[in-house]
């Protein structure tokens, strides 16, 4: 018998021995591991909203995941996961020893490990950091680390971590992504049955996602319940009311990507300054007005049915549309913020930016730029201008060549006036200005202005040059704007997840005076009402813009304001081939005129006249009223320039 007891006791400390050294090894080895979960920092979506507030994406990389400090939990979902997955949480140490004891008894009877006696903890620990396979290593490495965090972290923030990592089916991960996700609420709003769907979630996602299987996720709710009951956690009412009922489930997409061609471009725009911007769990707040965002959407794509309707009925051949597409960007004149951004008329069809990626030849929508020079200079709207043809000699690889340029009516005017000849495009009448003014002279104002590779020859006046519509669009502001130029600007500011914030703004350049680009307002004004841009109008509000339509009606334009926003519209073929005869003031005005129409019915409170500036000079013949500043003066009577005081200057 002394010999036995001896054996026995060797055995033990041998047995002890070998625990410890083996408890010590596997603890050295997984202590890096630990660190995953103490310095808990995983990836998480990054939200996009509009300038109101609304979401308009997710961006995310491959775990869609909302994150929610321990605060925004509810009790009673803590209650309920409590219940349902390990009583004892809020008693044991990470491990509960008299589950595994159980556990062991069924392992031993089966001849393999079966049972699993997790805790919470535990299961935090397998999903994280280990793996699923039942062995005996990853059982003990799985134990060392749950008594190690549980020795690191308190109960409430192993829970937090517990509920944001953990899978909830839908590839939906952590418990806020899942309540949004199914549900489309807040972890507050949830009742007592959508609390239970969620908990009952992570022992099989798959099997119990109610987008697929609603009576598996019901049923396992309603286990969920019980338990609670049995507890004595709610009330036999609670269990009975909510036993039977049915929540509306949602099978949303994902990103919930609702303006792509806009989030697209925020990628690009933001990707080099937050190289984790997918992951990083940004809040980026945009410029964009969704509900603007849908109608412009909506607008381009009737202009574009409209322009598959006049090819189909032309008396031709019948046109070849597959390739027509448009764009169109709306922005606020003050601030330089993109209200709506619309690429293409599919973005299923084509991911392809045309506001931004296509540079195309704006055509007649560039001259209100060279007659802002000509104004600077000097000239007033009512200078007179030659409306007649010339030829232009010009040298080709050696080669004397010739240019007729010529009107898009066909005939001449003559002598004309500043105003007239822009508000009805005269194409002579611009070429002549620029000659006269000197081609060196008027390229050098226009590359101030901000352009660039623009033709040093006489074809600049007609705008043969690429240029894409946003970048169009800024320029624009500088009339809307009154003299000042705006870069569009698409985000308005970003939101780390630490609370650190970032604003952005518009860069601002000034071009020229208010009161001399009010003399531009005013003739563009004019184009809406009687001259190229007459598709354009809407009542009851004064409207400003310019036609484009470039050489065999490749690409057509209409670029516009209002007191308070501006749009530019665009419409052409991507393969840069010829439409049948589409002219900016039909296919891209008319479609400016129903965007505006539509716009005062959301917003009737916007402005609807534009301001005059307080050193601008109205003159008013019998027919007509005319603008004029201390640069641009009135025209002279005889030898004597006219006075503030005339009431009936004859022009």
């Amino acid at each position: 018998m002394k010999y036995i007891f001896r054996a026995i006791v060797a055995l033990f400390i041998i047995g002890v021995v070998s625990g410890l050294l083996a408890f010590a090894y596997y603890s050295n080895e997984i202590k890096l591991d630990a660190d995953k979960l103490i310095n808990y920092n995983p990836d998480t979506t990054t939200r996009i909203y509009d300038r109101n507030g609304e979401l308009i994406a997710n961006l995310f990389n491959k775990k869609h995941r909302l994150y929610a400090p321990f605060s925004e939990i509810p009790p009673r979902l803590i209650e309920a996961l409590v219940a349902i997955e390990d009583t004892t949480f809020f008693e044991h140490k990470g491990v509960n020893y008299e589950a595994i004891f159980r556990a062991v008894i069924k392992d031993v009877k089966a001849m393999k490990l079966k049972e699993g006696a997790s805790t919470l903890t535990q299961q935090l620990i397998k999903n994280t950091i280990l793996t699923n396979e039942k062995k005996f290593k990853r059982k003990i490495n799985e134990a060392i680390l749950a008594l190690k965090l549980e020795n690191k972290l308190s109960k409430e923030e192993i829970l937090e971590r517990y509920l944001n990592e953990i899978y909830f089916g839908h590839r939906y991960y952590g418990v806020k992504t899942a309540a949004q996700g199914y549900f489309r609420k807040e972890l507050r709003e949830l009742n007592l049955k959508e609390i239970a769907m969620l908990v009952g979630l992570p022992k099989a996602p798959s099997t119990y996602d109610p987008t697929r299987h609603l009576d598996l996720a019901l049923g396992r709710a309603n286990t969920v319940l019980f338990r609670m009951n049995s507890l004595g956690w709610i009330t036999d009412e609670e269990y009975q009311k909510y036993e039977q009922y049915r929540p509306t489930i949602y099978d949303d997409t994902l990103t919930k990507n609702r303006t792509p061609y806009v989030i697209d471009q925020i990628l690009r725009e933001l990707e080099g300054e937050y190289p984790d911007i997918k992951t990083g769990g940004y809040n980026i707040h945009t410029t964009i007005d969704f509900e603007l965002q849908e109608l412009a959407k909506k607008s381009l794509y009737d202009g574009y049915v409209a322009i598959l309707e006049r090819g189909e009925e032309a008396k031709e051949e019948p046109v070849d549309y597959s390739d027509l597409n448009g764009a169109m960007v709306v922005l606020e004149n003050k601030t330089g913020e993109v209200l709506a951004l619309v690429g293409g008329v599919d973005y299923k069809t084509s991911a392809y930016n045309r506001a931004i990626q296509s540079l195309r030849q704006p055509g007649s929508s560039f001259k209100p730029f060279i007659y802002q020079v000509a104004l600077d200079a000097g000239y007033s709207p009512q200078s007179k201008l030659t409306d007649i043809s010339r030829t232009f000699s010009y040298e080709d690889k050696d080669e004397e060549k010739e240019w007729k340029p010529k009107n898009y009516s066909k005939n001449f005017a003559g002598i004309l006036t500043l105003r007239q000849a822009l508000v009805h495009s005269r194409n002579l009448a611009t070429i002549n200005l620029v000659n006269e003014l000197g081609l060196s002279n008027i390229h050098r104002e226009i590359k101030k202005m901000g352009f660039e590779k623009i033709p040093a020859d006489l074809s600049m006046s007609l705008g043969t040059f690429g240029i894409s519509p946003l970048h169009l669009s800024g320029f624009y502001t500088m009339f809307s704007n009154y003299g000042k130029k705006l870069d569009p600007i698409l985000v308005k500011k970003v939101i780390t997840k630490e609370g650190d914030e970032k604003n952005y703004t518009a860069k601002e350049s000034v071009v020229t005076s208010a009161s001399q680009a009010y003399l531009s307002i005013s003739i563009l004004r004019d184009v809406v009402k009687k001259g190229t841009g007459r598709r354009a109008r809407v009542e009851g509000i004064e409207l400003a813009g310019k036609t484009g339509t470039s050489n065999d009606y490749k690409d057509t334009w209409f670029c516009g304001f209002s007191p308070e926003i501006q749009s530019v519209v665009w419409y052409g073929k991507d393969d840069n081939k010829a439409m049948y005869k589409e002219t900016g003031g039909k296919a891209a005005g008319s479609v400016f005129g129903s965007f505006f129409k539509e716009y005062i019915k959301i917003h009737p409170e916007t402005k609807r006249a534009f301001d005059i500036p307080e050193d601008v000079r109205v003159l008013k013949s019998k027919n007509a009223t005319e603008y004029f500043t201390p640069i641009s003066k009135p025209p002279k009577r005889g030898n004597q320039e006219s006075s503030s005081s005339d009431e009936e200057l004859l022009f």
